[in-house]
């Protein structure tokens, strides 16, 4: 089963992905795919990425990869994506084909997937040609997901309405 959450930050869309991978997993320890590249030395993302780790304890296995989703998902499994948004970022030199990509031969393992991806669309065309790729992007990564996935949550106020 593939399953997309989808909402705004601090939507409280983590918590619910987390909640439906250990529904999914069957007893089975679920793997979470941290996607953050940790390079940038941010102190802020650094205190949010304590915060998810603490939320999730020890309930999953963590793998952390930043730029190539099919290289470490199995079959057989089940996964946490936390975030597309975030693995959107780290690839932003990359085409569109090539992010597309990735995310169809992800679409076709045979293995539980949950989704995190953050609304950025909703607000005003950014003023600047990389923001406005990543927003672009986020749509179109979004358009991708929600075509291949069982269900679909749109997640405000820690509330998730099933879209699909």
């Amino acid at each position: 089963m593939k399953v997309l959450y989808y909402g705004g930050q601090k939507s409280g869309k983590s918590l619910l992905a987390e909640k439906k991978a250990l529904e999914l997993s069957q007893n089975k320890k679920p793997f979470y795919i941290a996607t953050y590249n940790n390079c940038y030395d941010d102190s802020e993302m650094h205190n949010r990425i304590e915060k998810h780790q603490q939320q999730r304890k020890k309930l999953f296995t963590t793998i952390e990869e930043s730029f190539n989703l099919p290289k470490v998902i199995d079959d057989n499994e089940t996964y946490l994506v936390d975030c597309i948004s975030m693995w959107l970022l780290n690839n932003l030199d990359k085409t569109e084909e090539e992010l597309l990509t990735q995310l169809q031969r992800v679409s076709t393992n045979n293995s539980n997937i949950v989704f995190v991806l953050n609304d950025v669309n909703g607000g005003v065309i950014p003023m600047d040609k990389e923001s406005r790729k990543f927003v672009d992007m986020t749509g179109i990564l979004g358009q991708k997901l929600a075509s291949f996935c069982d269900e679909v949550y749109e997640v405000t106020l820690g509330l998730e309405r099933r879209l699909k």
